[in-house]
């Protein structure tokens, strides 16, 4: 068992997020605390038919929380409705959410857990509650006070950091400004020195455009966006390849030309992760004063309350968190 204590927040209660942390602790033993309903977990047990393999200690605090195989620590806040139905959008259940996300945050930048690893939300569960971020990433950021920050998505062969995550296509070339690829770039190169102990980091921008823009001829916004970028970067000393080819510089990366790819939006990046394996993507949340990280995938509100949600995704995201600690 690592040594690193992780906070768990169980994510939306109507989707798989119970499930698959159950799951996942019942495959292996971790030092994790679940911020989230200890009811709605007690019912996670015997949808998954854990029950008697793993049992329930509600805890007040991260600090009294035992490690032992076979508990499942829970900090409960005791917030979803009785009766909530599996896979049913609910505002209560978006709120509740958030109160995990919250919690747990405030425990990781108190020192009382070494990082924190999350359960899928659902963002119009979150609208509807009123909860006035897009998703995990600006949520954490504004409850840590970080104003420069960036997801990256990691496997086992391939790093991508995004300049912008949830906005239209035409919005996200908007936001790949030179100024954004070069904050990109700085957080990437100071996470993998930090965290990932490598030294001088390898870093490619991917263009925004087919061929990077061919030189202008099909598209000036690498040119003139992301080149600027990456010959600023270059003359700090870092090493930073492109704007690149898209549609090659990915394959490169997983072949390990690069520790890290800087992804110009948001299906750009999601794609190449996930064809590499659904269960071994890692969202990993770059720039923050804690370390966060999230399966990468959402509430699958299709099959929750069913038993048939793989835990997979989230012992990588529990492990992943614990080698950032």
């Amino acid at each position: 068992m690592a040594r690193s204590k992780i906070a768990i927040t169980m994510g939306d209660p109507a989707g798989i997020g119970p499930e698959i942390i159950v799951g996942a602790l019942a495959a292996q033993p971790h030092r994790a605390v679940v911020v989230g309903d200890a009811e709605r977990l007690a019912q996670a047990l015997d949808v998954v038919g854990v029950g008697g393999r793993l049992r329930l200690r509600v805890v007040p605090s991260a600090s009294e929380a035992v490690f032992e195989p076979g508990v499942v620590n829970v900090i409960d806040l005791h917030n979803v409705p009785s009766g909530l139905r599996w896979g049913e959008l609910s505002s209560a259940a978006g709120a509740a959410c958030y109160a995990y996300l919250e919690r747990a945050a405030r425990m990781a930048l108190a020192g009382e857990v070494d990082a924190i690893c999350t359960a899928p939300i659902n963002k119009e569960a979150w609208r509807d509650a009123g909860i006035p971020h897009p998703g995990h990433t600006e949520a954490l950021a504004s409850l840590c006070g970080s104003e420069r920050f960036a997801m990256m998505l990691v496997n086992q062969r391939l790093r991508v950091v995004h300049l912008s995550t949830h906005a239209s296509l035409v919005e996200a070339i908007g936001r790949a400004t030179e100024e954004r690829c070069l904050e990109v770039i700085d957080l990437i190169e100071t996470f993998l020195r930090e965290r990932a102990s490598i030294s001088h980091p390898r870093i490619a921008v991917a263009g925004i455009n087919p061929h990077a823009g061919e030189n202008g001829m099909l598209g000036s916004e690498d040119r003139l966006q992301l080149a600027p970028a990456v010959e600023a970067a270059r003359a700090r000393g870092l090493q930073v390849s492109g704007p690149l080819s898209p549609d090659t510089v990915f394959v490169r990366g997983a072949g390990g030309e690069f520790d890290a790819v800087v992804a110009a939006y948001h299906d750009q990046g999601h794609i190449p992760i996930k064809m590499l394996g659904l269960d071994t993507g890692v969202n990993v949340t770059i720039g923050l004063p804690i370390v966060r990280t999230s399966v990468d995938h959402g509430t699958a509100f299709d099959i929750a309350g069913t038993g048939q949600a793989r835990p997979a995704n989230m012992l990588a995201a529990i492990r992943l968190a614990e080698e950032l600690a």
